[in-house]
């Protein structure tokens, strides 16, 4: 080999550090961005008014961001990953300056919905231009570096929120994504090269159209549904049934499309279908813990909200080192299959254990219940996204990121709806049995928190202890019951090689279009 070829392989790899650390500076902005956001709501509430419409800001930029999901990976596969990802980081940071510059609760929420724009495609770039440069083979080394920037955003949000909002104001909150935006949008313009692909047919308009339609719908059901209105009330069944007609019309127009905005055909493979389903449950499992495992620290075990972040610390840990351990496993052995089943049973047990707490449950047994959830986790976050990415052709490394994204986005609203609902349920039952209706709903009026609780009388405070308690046993035990479904799914997995794996791979896959194929070599798109 010449000096000039070994220099040239020595700076190819650098290159792809340099790319991917751009890639998580970006997966960082999506994900800290409504963690962030959380924290600073009752200030902005304060200064801006609109507390009637406060759901709106989280709803709208959810909305935008599962919606435009599928749209920003087919524009990838279409016209090119590298202008579509820096279109979606564009648009991310003109919704960030925006928002930080609202003048009242009508423009933030436009403003944010903006912002999730941008956010749909920052996600599904970063899966699938490290699809395009690193075959599945070796992406398992890169899955630990995910994994902590997830830890990262969720520890580290409410944190950097609460300290933001504090010492700077609210509007740096969105202010703060602009800094770290324009790193990003530099190292990637400079250092990623990717080749040109020039479009054969048109965007499927209409299939993007209904699929939006499907995914709002589906979004505003699991959002509204037993909140703001009861789960039969007309407003509801009449969002079910647009959900349902539009999915229906969705289906038979990506069957005409000549570009269909998600090929149906993709689903012919055994494995991404049971990675969709199973990164549906892991999302349900995931969102639904996160969101009521500081709940039951707060109110029962008297945490302080300020560190709500921390609280996580044992499930985020544990997920980030099995996802390094299992990411490290596959590149050295190509074999991947053990994985989901063991991460299936583990989730299973983990959300069983947390199922079975209560008022005497010490912090350190919570901790070990959430290890083992986030260990369940850890096994099944980046191998769910890795085979569905080696069940597909390289052509449609976009659509297949952004459907596997958008089912774990799709199972975390539909696990945030049914474990609330359940929990919300449990809770009213358990204060008015101890209670009495009338007394129930003032204790039920009051924030989670340990500071409110302990203004309230000693008995009022016991029986809610006891409520959020059951409700928590209920919402997990829930969790428990729909993840057996992910385990059971696991066992259906088949392991095809993984791309880059050996020199001849053969092209026998199960049924799915690119399963066991070749792969390009990692680097040779980035060229520097």
């Amino acid at each position: 080999m010449t000096k000039k070829a070994e220099a040239s392989e020595e700076v190819k790899p650098r290159s792809v550090r340099v790319v991917l650390m751009a890639l998580m500076i970006a997966m960082l902005l999506a994900m800290l961005d409504n963690m962030i956001i959380g924290t600073a709501m009752p200030t902005i509430v304060g200064e801006l008014g609109g507390l009637e419409h406060l759901s709106w800001v989280v709803t709208a930029y959810t909305l935008a961001t599962a919606a435009s999901t599928p749209i920003w990976g087919k524009i990838g596969d279409m016209y090119g990953r590298k202008g579509s990802f820096l279109t979606s980081i564009v648009i991310f940071l003109i919704g960030s300056a925006l928002s930080g510059m609202a003048q009242d609760m009508g423009q933030l929420i436009g403003f944010r919905a903006i912002q999730g724009l941008g956010a749909g495609g920052l996600m599904v770039g970063v899966m699938a231009i490290i699809g395009d440069l690193i075959p599945p083979r070796e992406r398992g080394k890169y899955q630990g570096m995910m994994a902590g920037v997830m830890a990262l955003a969720m520890i580290g949000g409410p944190l950097v929120g609460g300290t933001i909002t504090d010492h700077m104001g609210w509007r740096w909150s969105f202010y703060i994504n602009l800094p770290l935006g324009a790193v990003a949008l530099a190292m990637v313009t400079a250092v990623l090269h990717l080749p040109k692909k020039k479009a054969q047919g048109k965007i499927d308009y209409l299939g993007a159209a209904l699929l939006t339609i499907a995914i709002t719908s589906t979004v505003l059901v699991t959002t509204w549904g037993g909140t703001e209105y009861a789960w039969g009330s007309g407003e509801v069944i009449g969002l079910i049934i647009v959900g349902i007609v539009s999915i229906a019309a969705f289906l038979y127009v990506e069957t005409k499309a000549a570009e269909p905005v998600m090929p149906l055909h993709i689903f012919r493979s055994r494995n991404f279908t049971l990675m969709s389903v199973i990164g549906f449950l892991v999302g349900f499992a995931m969102f639904g813990g996160v969101l009521y495992l500081p709940l039951f620290q707060q109110s029962v075990q008297g945490a302080s909200a300020t560190n709500s972040g921390l609280l996580l610390l044992p499930m985020l840990l544990s997920m980030m080192v099995v996802s390094l351990i299992a990411g490290r496993i596959t590149t050295s052995s190509g074999r991947y299959k053990m994985f989901p089943i063991v991460g299936g049973a583990l989730m299973v047990v983990g959300l069983f254990l947390l199922a079975t707490m209560d008022t005497g449950t010490t912090r350190l047994m919570s901790g070990v219940y959430m290890a083992v959830l986030g260990a369940g986790l850890g096994f099944l976050m980046q191998i769910t996204m890795l085979v569905a990415q080696n069940s597909v052709d390289m052509k449609d490394m976009g659509v297949a990121s952004s459907s596997a994204t958008l089912f774990r986005t799709l199972g975390g609203s539909f696990g945030v709806a049914l474990m609330g609902s359940l929990f919300t349920s449990q809770v009213t039952d358990t204060m008015t049995d101890r209670l009495g209706p009338e007394a129930a709903a003032k204790a039920g009026s009051a924030q989670l928190d340990a500071a409110s609780l302990a203004k309230l009388p000693e008995a009022m405070r016991d029986a809610y202890q006891h409520a959020v308690a059951a409700g928590t046993h209920s919402a997990f035990l829930l969790g428990a019951v729909i993840a057996v479904l992910g385990f059971a799914a696991a066992w259906f997995v088949k392991e095809v090689p993984l791309r880059g794996a050996g020199p001849a791979q053969a092209a026998g896959g199960e049924g799915g279009e690119g399963e066991g194929k070749t792969a390009q070599a990692p680097q040779e798109s980035v060229a520097h």
